[in-house]
C-alpha cells in the first residue's frame, strides 16, 4: 500500500480537465496530490477530442496556475463575438438573429489545454494507467482507494485524507453514493469533428467557409434551422471545430462512455442529412474532416449533495450538463479553484467545514447553469420547452432571439466570493 506522507494528501480519480485543474488548486495550497488516470499516457499530437470555450474567469484561474499568461494566449484564439444566425434549408440563405460583440471567451482544443495544465504540474503527481476500482472511508481524516495497474494487473491501495471524484458524467464514485441517479438523455446527439486545414489555407473549402462565416477566428457561430442547429468556430493551429446536432432516439452505447465511433455508412448518411439543411460550404468542411464522432447529449437533474465525509465530487461528476452554455469545462475549472480556496481557508483539521463551504458556494450556481443549458439546447434544437412555442427561426421575434445569447446564463459575470 502507498501510505500518505506527513502532509495532507488528496487522491483525485480522473485526469481530464477537472482532475488536472484540481491538482493545480490543491498543490497551490500545499497538499500532496495523487491523480489516478486509466489512460496509459498524456495525450500527444492531436488526439480525438474537440474544441471548448474558456470564459474570462477560467482564463484568469488558468493563468494563475501556469504563472505565464502568454502561454494560454498563445494556445487559444479569441471568441469575442457570440453570434446566433439562421439558415433557410430550402434557399440556403442565412441571416443574423443576435450578435454580442463583448463575449470575451477564448477557443482552445481540449488536448492543447490539457497539455498546458499537465506540463505545469510536478512530474510525479499523475499515476497513468491506473484504473480506479473502489474506495473505503477509514475515518473522518482518512480514505483508502484501490486501483489496478493496467500494465501488469497489480492491485494497489493508496491512502489519503481526501478523495476527489473527477471521473466524469458517468462517475463510479457518485454511483456508490447515489445509485438511483441516472443521466437524462436530451433527445438529440452531436456529431462532432475538428478539421485540420494546415497547408490548405487557400483551398476552396477554407475560402468558402470563411466567406460564408466571415468572422471565423474571433466568433462563436450558432447556426439554427428548423429542428436542428450547428456550431462552428476556429481553433489555433489551423483547425475548425464543428458540431451538428441531430434529433434522434437515444443511441445504444455499450461501453462506459457517452461517445461512440462511427461507421463509414453512418458518416455518409450524416452528410446526406447535412446537405438537406446547411450551406454547401459547411457540408464541405464536414466531408473533409477525418474521424468525426457521435456524442450523445446527456445531463442530470441537479444533485442535492456533492460530498460525503471526505469524498467530494467536482466537474462533470458533480453536474453533468449539456454543452450549449459552454459550461462543462468552465464549471470544472471553477469547482477546482473553489475547492482549493475552501481547503486553504479551513485547513485539514476542519475538512468537513471546507467541503460544506465548497458545496454551499457551488451547488446554487451549477444547478441553475445545468437547467439553463438544458433549456437553451432545447430552444436551439427546436424542441418543446414548457410555457413556450418551439423556436422557429423563420417566425422568431427579436424578444425570442434574445433567449439564444450566452450572456443570459445565470451567474454569467458574477464571481463566487472566495475567488475575488
Amino acid at each position: 500500500m502507498i501510505e500518505k506522507k506527513n502532509k495532507a494528501r488528496v487522491i483525485i480519480v480522473g485526469g481530464s480537465i477537472a482532475g488536472v485543474s484540481c491538482a493545480h488548486a490543491l498543490t497551490s495550497v500545499g497538499w500532496e496530490v495523487v491523480v489516478l488516470e486509466k489512460t496509459s499516457a498524456p495525450p500527444t499530437g492531436s488526439p480525438t477530442g474537440a474544441g471548448l470555450g474558456l470564459d474570462p474567469l477560467a482564463q484568469k484561474l488558468i493563468d494563475s496556475w501556469l504563472g505565464h499568461p502568454q502561454l494560454l494566449q498563445q494556445t487559444t484564439l479569441p471568441l469575442i463575438i457570440d453570434q446566433n444566425q439562421a439558415t433557410d434549408s430550402a434557399k440556403k440563405e442565412s441571416w443574423t438573429l443576435t450578435r454580442d460583440e463583448e463575449f470575451n471567451f477564448r477557443a482552445a482544443h481540449w488536448a492543447d489545454l490539457h497539455g498546458l495544465l499537465y506540463n505545469a504540474l510536478p512530474p510525479d503527481i499523475f499515476f497513468w494507467g491506473h484504473q480506479y476500482i473502489s474506495f473505503s472511508i477509514v475515518d473522518k481524516a482518512s480514505v483508502k482507494v484501490k486501483a489496478k495497474v493496467l500494465q501488469n494487473d497489480e492491485i494497489i491501495e493508496i491512502a489519503g485524507n481526501l478523495l476527489v471524484a473527477a471521473d466524469g458524467c458517468l462517475s463510479l464514485i457518485r454511483q456508490s453514493f447515489l445509485p438511483d441517479v441516472k443521466l437524462r438523455y436530451s433527445g438529440y446527439c452531436a456529431w462532432r469533428g475538428v478539421l485540420d486545414f494546415s497547408g490548405k489555407e487557400d483551398s476552396e473549402t477554407i475560402k468558402g467557409i470563411r466567406k460564408a462565416y466571415p468572422d471565423l477566428g474571433k466568433c462563436l457561430y450558432f447556426d439554427l434551422s428548423s429542428g436542428s442547429h450547428i456550431v462552428l468556430y476556429e481553433l489555433p493551429n489551423k483547425r475548425l471545430n464543428w458540431i451538428f446536432y441531430v434529433t434522434q432516439p437515444e443511441p445504444e452505447i455499450t461501453r462506459n462512455s457517452v461517445t461512440m465511433k462511427v461507421s463509414e455508412d453512418m458518416i455518409n448518411k450524416l452528410i446526406q442529412e447535412a446537405e438537406k439543411v446547411w450551406v454547401p460550404e459547411f457540408v464541405r468542411v464536414m466531408k473533409e474532416t477525418k474521424n468525426p464522432f457521435l456524442n450523445a447529449i446527456y445531463d442530470c437533474d441537479p444533485l442535492r449533495w456533492i460530498f460525503w465525509g471526505n469524498v467530494v465530487l467536482i466537474g462533470d461528476a458533480a453536474h453533468p450538463t449539456s454543452p450549449h452554455g459552454l459550461r462543462s469545462t468552465n464549471m470544472s475549472i471553477l469547482d477546482a479553484a473553489v475547492l482549493g480556496k475552501c481547503i486553504e481557508k479551513w485547513g485539514l483539521e476542519n475538512l468537513q467545514s471546507a467541503l460544506e463551504d465548497y458545496q454551499s458556494i457551488r451547488l446554487p450556481v451549477t444547478s441553475k447553469q445545468v437547467l439553463h443549458a438544458r433549456q437553451l439546447g432545447r430552444i436551439k434544437q427546436g424542441l418543446d420547452v414548457p410555457n413556450r412555442e418551439p423556436f422557429d427561426p423563420k417566425k422568431a421575434t427579436p424578444e425570442d432571439c434574445k433567449d439564444l445569447q450566452q450572456k443570459n446564463m445565470p451567474f454569467f459575470t458574477s464571481v463566487p466570493p472566495l475567488i475575488n
